[in-house]
This record gives structure tokens, sequence and C-alpha cells, in this order.
């Protein structure tokens, strides 16, 4: 039988009454599985032993587990899991500025075939995409570590390692399993999907009408700029994802997406760039998050980034603010850590 994190109520259901035990178990383990971080209390299930005996002789264990964690001096958490074919992944607990809470991140695929040119996990390549349940078991190893932290694992984003919606079945199984309240009971509004803008993904996204929040990682407002830090930027034009986008808000009750921006020095940091951007979302309902760089090194194309100075970044954002586009900056996050994707899996001697 297949780990809890890759097995739904009914079809757990299903193999208990096989057995010949009570059908009615199954949901209460799996809350319980959930609820404890991938541990189950058995005391909250009430099983008999004859089951409890069945499934640890049966079930498969949990098809990862940590094998590095760091804590930054900010508090990040970050963890590398190893996947039953060796390969990692990484994952990013972040605490919240309220004591009691924390931000989760996750990856979709082991590595990412997009090569974003500033990007550590376009330096390994792409390997495969991740299954649903080892998407939950990030999930799950991440509740752990906020509960013992004393906080609650609050929001979740697929901004890790790969691109969500090139792995877009599991990523939509992996989300009803983290938030549907007889499962992880995350809750469908406390889930954020990010895209470099695949176009075709942001619209079967909407199709699947989970009520979920979309991020866009722009990270220029030109088409050219865009291109050579994201090659897929040759696909799709910033303005035909910006359409996607708005297709996406119109259909998830108008809440607002998330436009993603790193600021990257003498590349995409220029006042007249940040005008460009605000005239690209003139009349949109669409908020701007400012990214610091974290510095990964030479990159694929041999060119090293650099973080925009203080100066360049408060001057960008002020144009933004004096066309009224809503942004603000996103506290960089353990950087002592190795916390940008990728850099963990790639300073460590892993597959």
């Amino acid at each position: 039988m297949r780990a809890f994190s890759d097995i739904a109520p009914d079809e757990l259901a299903r193999q208990f009454a096989a057995w010949g035990f009570k059908p009615s178990h199954a949901g209460r383990l799996l809350q319980s599985y959930y609820a404890h971080g991938g541990e189950v209390a058995w005391p909250e299930v009430k099983a008999p032993r004859a089951l409890r005996e069945r499934l640890d002789a049966e079930a498969a264990p949990a098809g990862s587990r940590v094998v590095v964690r760091r804590v930054a001096e900010d508090g990040t958490v970050k963890l590398l899991l190893r996947l039953p074919d060796e390969r990692t992944v990484e994952s990013v607990l972040m605490p919240a500025d309220r004591s009691d809470r924390a931000a989760g991140c996750l990856s979709s695929q082991v590595g990412c075939a997009l090569a974003c040119d500033f990007c550590a996990t376009a330096q390994s390549g792409f390997a495969r995409n991740l299954s649903a349940g080892e998407m939950v078991e990030q999930f799950l190893q991440l509740r752990r570590e906020a509960q013992g932290l004393g906080r609650r694992l609050q929001t979740v984003v697929f901004m890790g390692m790969g691109e969500p919606l090139l792995n877009l079945e599991n990523v939509l199984v992996a989300i009803r399993r983290m938030a549907e309240g007889a499962l992880g009971g995350l809750g469908w509004r406390q889930i954020t999907v990010s895209t470099v803008g695949i176009v075709p993904g942001i619209d079967a996204l909407a199709a699947a009408a989970l009520n979920v929040n979309l991020a866009v990682s722009l990270h220029a407002p030109d088409d050219a700029t865009r291109a050579r830090l994201i090659p897929s930027g040759r696909r799709f034009g910033v303005e035909e994802i910006l359409a996607a986008a708005d297709r996406f808000q119109a259909g998830n009750n108008g809440r607002p997406v998330s436009i993603q921006y790193c600021l990257l020095k003498d590349v995409n940091d220029a006042p007249a760039q940040a005008r460009q951007l605000a005239a690209r979302l003139a009349g949109r309902r669409m908020h701007v998050n400012l990214l610091h760089y974290n510095p990964t090194g030479l990159s694929l194309t041999g060119r090293t980034y650099a973080p925009s100075p203080p100066a360049a970044e408060d001057a960008f954002m002020d144009e933004l603010k004096a066309h009224r586009i809503v942004a603000h900056f996103r506290r960089a996050r353990g950087r002592d850590i190795d916390a940008a994707c990728g850099q963990l899996r790639r300073t460590t001697a892993t597959g």
C-alpha cells in the first residue's frame, strides 16, 4: 500500500473495508497524520490494534527524509530532503511577524528546465517532476518544523525548485490534499502557486477553480530584457502573460495577482524600467512584490548578477508609487544559509 502522503481518504477506506475493518477509520487516521506533520497519533484514531499492525506491515513509509537542516539568524529554516531515488529537493520555513505563525515554500520539481539565468536551481538542470506525495511530504515536514518552534504553518507557496505549472497535474492533487479540511486543512486561500508565466498553465490553473492565489515572476517590464533573464520569455511575452493573469484574476473572485520582481543591479532596476512596469500594470489590480536578490555566483551565461544598491531599490519603489502601483519589498530571508532556490542543493554533495 502506498504511503499515507500519496493516498486519498476514499482509497484508504476501501482498503480498510477489504481488510475487514471499518472504513470510517480512514478519515480519522489521515486527519491525525496531516495534523501532526506526518505522524499518526493513534489514540486520536481509536483504531483496533490489529489495524495498526496491518498498516505497520503493509503501508509504505514516507518516501523522503531530511538530510540537511540549516537555521538562519532570522529564524528561517531550510531543509534538504532526499527522495527514494536519492535525488534531493529543498523546502523553506519562514517565521512570520506574528510569533505564532510561519510560511512555507515548496518545490515542485527536481531541478528546473527553464534556465532562468539568475537562479541557482537552473544551474543543476532538470531531473524529473515530483509526485503529489513528495510535495505533500514537504508540507508535512514544514508543518512539523513549525510545530516544533511553537508556530503554526499558515501559508504555503509553490515557489521553490521547479516550475509548478509544468507539473500541474501533480501540483493540483497536492494542493487538494494540503487544503481540504478532511486532510491538511490549510485552506485554499492560504496557498499560492508561483510561475514564470506559462500561459497555458495559468489558464489550466484557473480552470481548476481551486480558489488559490497566483504569483507571476515577471522580473522585467519588456520582452527583450525578460528573455535574457528567462529564456521561456521568448515564448510568452509580457503582455501575453499579464493577459493570462487577468483571466485568472477575473475567474478568482477578482483577488489580486502578485507580480514578483527581483531587482538586479544595472539589469532591470532603472527608474525608466519602473515606469515601464507601471505602464504595463496601469488599470490592473495587481500587487508588486519587489525582491532583494540573493547572489548565486556565476550564471549559466557566465554573468555574475548583483543585488541592486539600496538607492536604486528606493528609486524603483518611488517610481511605482508615483504611478499608484501597490508595491512593497519582500523581506530577504536566510542569506546566511543559502536560502535562495537551489543554493543549498548545489552546495551540498547530493544527487
